[in-house]
């Protein structure tokens, strides 16, 4: 196992019994770029081509991040501020809020203003649901990010919390919030979750909240320049359809093991033989340029090797799913470097993929499957990241998978056939022969915010600007 913690997704929900009915907690009053390292490079299908083939009508990716779209929906105390990355900040604080952190027993006192975004009505009436967002949080401040979505038959859900975040762990330990459910829906971790997928139920439209937290009397403020969410509906399947290979390259992508942090700073989910996903995260801030000063490192012991994903690790940590692998923390993470963007999302086929790595864009994706599932991995897990770095000219699939024993061992080429469906379905079978969930696509994608017309063509066909 790659990790001590099996990754809650919401697939798994899909498989078991509808969750009965959970208190909702209650809602705040009111309430310099780098290109792409060199690669080698053999298209075989038209450099500046997009995805073609690709099956239609499964994600729906929906973003506000412009000057016009904070000055959209309804401020109450925000401001929206315009320049090279338009963002969102505290103006007049709309109120005060006792907030109890229940990692330290800690009640403290903060000043609150809000930001209601339109009503987005997706493209895809969906099952599942993933925010995303990109925030400076200055000490003395902190974001919550909730979700309000309409159903198919008109009803409506409460606002469901998605996280409270902050790039430090000085003011509160950020953290997802189990036990939300309104009988019909349910928040996993991070992820919003129709409990019965077969029951026809799904979510046509949403709205998403963010309340911007300082401490009184200052004039600190949370910046948030990004904010949205992916929509899909999945089907369940076993197994999918094989693709044609379409191009070969590699990526010069850092590579860095997890293993060779196992049993460090076991507060962090047990130490590194956990740490997948900031393990990846860290591999590509680094492949963009970013990486922490010395003076952001100095915590860590100077004995260990590559302390940058130590650093990874902690401020990815969510303290109630108790791991490191909170999908939006991760990419809001990548998003504290500077001028990077960073999203979850789906993609719905390997061609996609390919049309990233084309692009110098590599990815980094969620699976899990049994040993003999995957030849050369040498493991079985249930819920594993790596990152995708390039196809070789057999169309098999590069990775810098970190659940190798030395980063000299991380780059591992995997067969297509292989690595497609254990990454792209949504239903498995385990050792014991119980079907388990699997993810659909899952990936984090990280750009810088001004990318190469290139890259950002293709970004822009896969609906992230």
């Amino acid at each position: 196992m790659t990790s001590s913690t099996p990754r809650r997704t919401v697939l798994a929900a899909a498989l078991a019994a509808a969750a009965g009915t959970a208190a909702v907690p209650a809602a705040p009053a009111s309430a310099a770029p780098a290109s792409a390292a060199p690669a080698t490079t053999l298209i075989r299908d038209g450099a500046g081509a997009l995805p073609t083939g690709v099956a239609p009508g499964l994600v729906d990716n929906h973003f506000w991040t412009s000057y016009t779209d904070w000055r959209c929906g309804s401020s109450d105390g925000t401001r929206a501020v315009a320049g090279r990355r338009p963002g969102l900040v505290i103006a007049t604080p709309a109120g005060r809020l006792d907030y109890a952190d229940p990692h330290t027993g800690t009640t403290s006192t903060w000043e609150y203003a809000s930001w209601t975004s339109p009503v987005h009505t997706s493209t895809v009436p969906a099952t599942e649901v993933i925010a995303s967002w990109n925030a400076d949080t200055p000490p003395g401040t902190w974001i919550q990010i909730e979700l309000r979505g309409t159903y198919n038959d008109a009803s409506a859900t409460p606002w469901f919390v998605m996280g409270r975040w902050a790039a430090g762990d000085g003011d509160i330990k950020r953290t997802s919030v189990d036990d939300q459910s309104d009988g019909r829906s349910s928040i996993w971790t991070d992820t919003f979750s129709v409990d019965d997928t077969t029951s026809g139920l799904r979510l046509d439209a949403y709205q998403l909240r963010l309340t911007l937290y300082r401490t009184p009397g200052t004039d600190r403020t949370p910046t948030v320049w990004r904010l949205g969410a992916m929509a899909s509906d999945i089907p369940d399947r076993f197994t999918v359809p094989a693709s044609a290979p379409g191009l070969a390259r590699e990526l010069a992508v850092p590579r860095y093991s997890q293993n060779t942090h196992v049993g460090q700073y076991p507060e962090y989910d047990n130490g590194g033989e956990a740490w997948c996903s900031p393990t990846s995260s860290q591999m590509i801030v680094e492949y963009w340029g970013r990486r922490p000063s010395a003076e952001e490192l100095a915590w860590v012991n100077p004995a260990f090797a590559d302390p940058q994903v130590c650093h990874a690790a902690r401020f990815t940590f969510d303290h109630q799913y108790e791991g490191c692998g909170n999908w939006p923390f991760n990419a809001a993470y990548a998003a504290t470097y500077p001028d990077m963007n960073a999203v979850v999302t789906r993609l719905r086929s390997l061609t996609e993929l390919e049309t990233l790595i084309r692009a110098g864009i590599p990815a980094i994706t969620s699976q899990s499957f049994r040993k003999e599932e995957l030849t050369g991995a040498g493991y079985g897990t249930s819920g594993h990241l790596m990152t995708v770095i390039g196809f070789t000219a057999d169309g098999d699939v590069i990775a810098n998978d970190p659940a190798s024993p030395s980063n000299e061992a991380v780059r591992r080429i995997y067969n297509r056939r292989e690595w497609e469906n254990i990454w792209l379905r949504t239903k498995r079978y385990d050792a014991n022969g119980k079907v388990r969930s699997g993810t659909g696509g899952v990936c984090y994608i990280f750009w810088p915010v001004k990318p190469a017309p290139t890259q950002r063509r293709v970004l822009q066909s896969l609906g992230l600007l």
